[in-house]
């Protein structure tokens, strides 16, 4: 692991690894970690950015004017070092940039720039994807942090839940390749998410269109996590058993079954101009 970057409050502190610029450890000001555990037994990671693909295209690869490029599960930024631009108390900048390599996979210009800043007892992430280069950019871009479920207040883990800002429509249905393949009835009662290990038994819970903005994670009676974004998609996730539970805004989604189109056509890509900026956001606040 490469050295992390801490910033901090005093209510607040984050830990970012540069390899995938990716937050690690989000602490309360008593030391409580309120990220995943990493258990190797689940998954290792903590919070990793999806770009330039959110969830899974057909075959692990992609179609680009009529050649085929190999491209993993959300993308490679997640294993890529960034660079760390700028660094202070309370705030640190990162950047990653097209390289020899990425441009074997994905032949285009880009910059992406991931500004973690704490205030207060809040954590603000946001990221801004620029195209410097001289032909049209598809990009796609996601967050998926792990936050701990039980969190460490004391409530048992049975005792966590959801609350939406809004109802919630239908969930995408995944294939056996994490394909979306059609759709289902949410599990949301009215806005709330009551967790429990079987809701995860067949992957995400998917809302390729989210009405929410925001959410608050937490169990009754005990400190919790308000989690906002500004993304059209949301994914959240967990594996049965695990100790963390994600919630990831996104912008962009895994293939449909049966999709064999260009990238262009693929839906939830979007398609930046020379010059052109897009900024995704998120922030998670404690509650108490």
């Amino acid at each position: 692991m490469s050295a992390l970057v801490t910033i901090a409050s005093d209510s607040l502190s984050a830990s970012i690894n540069p390899l995938g610029a990716e937050l690690t450890h989000l602490r309360d000001a008593d030391g409580r970690e309120l990220m995943t555990n990493a258990d190797p037994a689940y998954w290792t990671g903590h919070a990793p950015l999806l770009f330039p693909i959110v969830g899974a295209v057909a075959g692990d690869r992609y179609r680009l004017d009529g050649r085929d490029y190999a491209m993993p599960k959300h993308g490679f930024a997640r294993r890529s070092m960034f660079e760390m631009v700028e660094a202070g108390e309370t705030s640190a900048r990162f950047r990653l940039t097209d390289s020899d390599a990425t441009r074997d996979v994905y032949p285009f210009a880009f910059a992406l720039d991931v500004t973690f800043t704490i205030e207060g007892a809040t954590l603000s992430i946001e990221t801004l994807l620029a195209n410097p280069g001289d032909r049209d950019l598809p990009a796609s871009f996601g967050y998926h942090p792990a936050f701990a479920w039980p969190l460490p207040y004391g409530a048992p883990r049975a005792d966590h839940r959801m609350v939406f800002d809004a109802p919630e429509g239908p969930i995408a249905v995944l294939d056996a390749d994490g394909l979306i393949a059609g759709e289902k009835p949410s599990p949301l009662d009215g806005t709330v998410l009551l967790l429990t290990d079987t809701l995860f038994a067949d992957d995400a819970l998917i809302w390729t269109g989210v009405a929410s903005r925001g959410l608050t994670y937490s169990a009754d009676g005990a400190p919790g996590l308000r989690i906002d974004w500004d993304a059209p998609s949301l994914g959240v996730w967990t594996k049965p058993g695990a100790a963390f539970v994600c919630v990831e805004p996104w912008w962009g989604h895994a293939d449909p079954t049966g999709f064999a189109g260009e990238i262009w056509d693929k839906p939830g890509v979007m398609r930046l101009a020379p010059g052109e900026r897009r900024e995704f956001a998120m922030s998670v606040g404690l509650t108490t």
